[in-house]
């Protein structure tokens, strides 16, 4: 069975230094094992620029890692989850952030 994620894609904000301090002080904190029950693995990507030096559409990306889509579903609904996603678009001024499941093929090499 394929692991399953939620990708949230926040795009830039109009005061990138006080989304960052939200983000790392205030939603990073929100996003544990006991608010998304399940979760095997939360990852904080910030980006730091494109291939063709254009300024970035996302400032960052988080990855939610689940078990299973089933495991996946069941956080998401939980209240604890839905405050916590309430709290991305609060904090995320350069417009709703983007959020996406998916299921993971992944490959080691």
């Amino acid at each position: 069975m394929p692991g399953a994620k939620i990708v949230v894609l926040y795009p830039t904000p109009k005061d990138l230094d006080a989304f960052e301090r939200a983000y790392t002080k205030e939603h990073a904190p929100m996003v544990t094992p006991q608010t998304f029950k399940g979760m095997t693995k939360f990852v904080a990507s910030r980006i730091v620029g494109t291939p063709d030096n254009s300024k970035p559409q996302f400032c960052r990306i988080a990855e939610l890692h689940f078990p299973s889509m089933d495991v996946l579903k069941a956080a998401a609904v939980s209240s604890p989850a839905q405050q916590a996603v309430q709290h991305a678009i609060s904090i995320s001024t350069g417009g709703t952030p983007v959020f996406l499941v998916a299921e993971e093929d992944v490959r080691q090499f």
